[in-house]
């Protein structure tokens, strides 16, 4: 179980890098007349992440989960490809990326990198990561919770991400 908390605090220091590359990314948007939308689901968004975290390191030890090989390897497998899929999106987005929906006006789509195959190929990597991190651990009821409050929270999301970036590009 140590290994596993290790994991998870490895994974909230990641997340806490992401917040800095969204604040700094967040700077330059706006002083390039990025408009925020969405503002309303982000708390949520926020509680979401923040309690995955914890849950999956209270459900196995609270409820004596234990590690599976053959369900914690290819789980952790998954979660690396997901953090490889999800920095893969930052560098291609580059100061555009951030975890507010800020979009500049007049700005064109990006089509390169992951975005050649998928149009929010980040929110792939969220899906994966939500399922696979809590498996590691076989936190099964953390997995099934937050990937049903996610899919929920990734309905807004994206009606909101994708009207925003139309409205951007038209502009």
């Amino acid at each position: 179980m140590q290994w596993y908390a290790l994991l998870i605090l490895a994974v909230a220091a990641e997340r806490i890098a992401e917040l800095a590359v969204a604040r700094r990314n967040a700077a330059w948007t706006r002083a390039h007349a990025g408009v925020e939308y969405g503002r309303g689901h982000y708390p949520v968004m926020v509680a979401l992440h923040t309690g995955l975290l914890v849950c999956c390191l209270l459900e196995p030890l609270l409820a004596h989960r234990p590690f599976l090989p053959a369900l914690g390897w290819p789980m952790l497998a998954l979660a690396a490809l997901a953090q490889a899929l999800r920095w893969w999106c930052i560098t291609t987005l580059g100061p555009y990326w951030n975890t507010r929906v800020i979009v500049v006006p007049g700005a064109r789509l990006v089509g390169t990198g992951p975005y050649r195959f998928l149009r929010h190929p980040n929110y792939v990597a969220v899906v994966a990561e939500i399922i696979a991190l809590p498996l590691v651990h076989s936190a099964w009821l953390t997995a099934t919770t937050f990937t049903v409050a996610n899919a929920a929270l990734l309905t807004v999301r994206i009606r909101c991400e994708n009207a925003a970036l139309a409205r951007a590009v038209s502009a």
